[in-house]
């Protein structure tokens, strides 16, 4: 072989090597990011993609948040009340066992779409509750509320909810008196267009800069802020500081990846953020604990807060939303539904 040959050979060799080599970076910088095993502390950390070391950022959020305004404190299960729901009287003969109650009640616990109820007065607790074994009760009342998020309570449901209750008042002996349909009927339209006119649902969009995110990746940094895994593959949630109440926020990215045969090989590039405002107690501050995530979080995994029309949502643009959140939790204490209360968390849902 020429030298000319062992020349050309030895550069082509070269410059397949840097072929190679361009081809793994590139691979490598557009791969997913994955979520590394923790260190010892707790405190593990992804690189980014290009391989250059980061500077050490840990998502939190502000710790004298709790300290700062009062939390909601647990409450008895939510009853009916009149407010949002229709009640009918039954009045009884004769005391009646919560066993016997139990088996009039009927199979399912609706009208239509509407949440169906029936209450006993507990001669010895003196107070309304759901039927149980072993107690006796001196009256009931049945109810159908009013309006939920699929509308308003209209006639069909409220002819179901008539024969639902007079089944169960003829099986205790009892005698029903029922309100007048149309008056109901009319209430019912008008706390529905309250409840539409007042509800909200804010969602912010955490979209990838440069590398996409994989899965695992996105529950590591959501878990450093507390987020827990949700029923659904995809969705995570901030638990609320009292035990049984909905969760503070919603953190969600697509199914199909968290479902994926590898999901490490799936890339998302976008995961939401989401708030019910009428389920949280506003003094859970859940608009800013939003804030404080979406911001962890894009410092973390190098990423920005968009809206859902993928412009950037500039702190400006946040302190007003969160002014006009305040407009609206002074609104609903004023009408005794008060976020996060039992009655707006059965209004809004």
């Amino acid at each position: 072989m020429s030298t000319l040959q062992i020349s050309l050979a030895i550069a082509g060799g070269l410059v397949l090597a840097g072929v190679v080599a361009h081809s793994t970076w590139s691979s490598r910088r557009n791969a997913p990011r994955q979520a590394l095993p923790e260190a010892g502390n707790g405190a593990g950390r992804a690189a980014p993609a290009d391989g250059t070391e980061p500077a050490r950022t840990e998502p939190t959020f502000d710790d004298d948040l709790a300290a700062s305004h009062p939390l909601p404190v647990p409450e008895k299960k939510p009853g009916m009340d009149a407010l949002i729901d229709v009640i009918a009287p039954i009045a009884l003969d004769a005391p009646v066992s919560g066993d016997a109650a139990l088996a009039a009640m009927p199979p399912t616990r609706r009208a239509g779409s509407k949440p169906f109820a029936i209450e006993g007065f507990n001669e010895v607790a003196q107070h309304w509750e759901t039927p149980v074994p072993g107690q006796r009760y001196g009256a009931f009342q049945a109810g159908v509320q009013l309006a939920n998020r699929t509308g308003a309570l209209n006639e069909i449901e409220y002819s179901e909810f008539v024969m639902k209750a007079q089944a169960f008042a003829d099986a205790v002996n009892g005698a029903p008196d029922f309100p007048e349909m149309l008056d109901e009927v009319a209430r019912a339209r008008e706390l529905d267009q309250f409840a539409s006119d007042h509800d909200a649902q804010l969602g912010f969009s955490l979209r990838a800069q440069r590398a996409a995110w994989s899965p695992g990746y996105v529950q590591q940094n959501a878990a450093r802020l507390g987020f827990v895994p949700g029923v659904i593959p995809g969705r995570m949630v901030l638990p609320a500081s009292v035990a049984g109440l909905p969760p503070l926020l919603g953190l969600a990215f697509d199914t199909q990846a968290a479902m994926a045969d590898d999901p490490a090989q799936s890339a998302l590039r976008e995961v939401t953020l989401s708030l019910d405002v009428p389920q949280v107690d506003r003094g859970e501050q859940p608009f800013t604990r939003m804030r404080e995530a979406a911001a962890a979080l894009c410092a973390a995994m190098d990423g920005i807060v968009t809206d859902d029309n993928g412009q950037p949502l500039v702190p400006e643009a946040m302190d007003v939303i969160g002014a006009d959140l305040e407009q609206l939790y002074d609104t609903l204490d004023a009408r005794d539904l008060s976020a996060g209360s039992a009655l707006a968390r059965r209004l809004f849902s």
